[in-house]
């Protein structure tokens, strides 16, 4: 269908009464939401009445509270079961102020160390400059940027519980 004058009128009109592109395309019927933004572009609309947000409660009352149920009988908890081995502690990651490295961006080469010592925008501005292990930095420098892999806790019934409470 094709864009009347009275079509391109209701279009402004409703543009103006902050109406979003799918809500005017449903009233004008027989176009998109993407024929209506096109539309608003060429036409050049751009200042609403109020943005197309939906209308969201200000408040929301208080739920009642929750009967307490009567106690069960006790019930028999199964301990968690053992990790299959705790990894050793990894030594606590040394952040130590450095001295300007060997290498600037012109000197620094393919198995040299990239790490970045000091502020880029600085003249006095230089890379480590070691040699570098199989990643792009050296031994100590690679310690500070590959932190090893945090394990995944075991989810229990009480993890189980706790996560549901948000929700309810």
């Amino acid at each position: 269908m094709g864009w009347t004058d009275e079509r391109v009128e209701l279009l402004k009109k409703l543009w103006q009464d902050g109406l979003s592109a799918s809500q005017i395309a449903k009233q004008l019927g027989g176009v998109t939401r993407n024929a209506v933004i096109g539309k608003v572009h060429r036409l050049g609309l751009s200042g609403r009445a109020a943005p197309s947000k939906p209308a969201r409660p200000v408040f929301k009352a208080p739920r009642p509270a929750r009967q307490a149920a009567a106690p069960a009988a006790p019930r028999r908890i199964a301990p968690p079961p053992l990790a299959a081995a705790a990894p050793a502690p990894q030594p606590p990651v040394r952040y130590v102020e450095e001295a300007p490295g060997a290498a600037t961006v012109l000197t620094l080469g393919a198995h040299m160390c990239k790490w970045p010592i000091g502020d880029p925008s600085s003249d006095d501005f230089t890379f480590c400059g070691r040699r570098a292990s199989e990643s792009p930095y050296c031994v100590e420098h690679a310690r500070v940027a590959y932190q090893p892999a945090q394990a995944k806790k075991r989810s229990g019934a009480n993890e189980l519980a706790r996560s549901l409470r948000r929700y309810i």
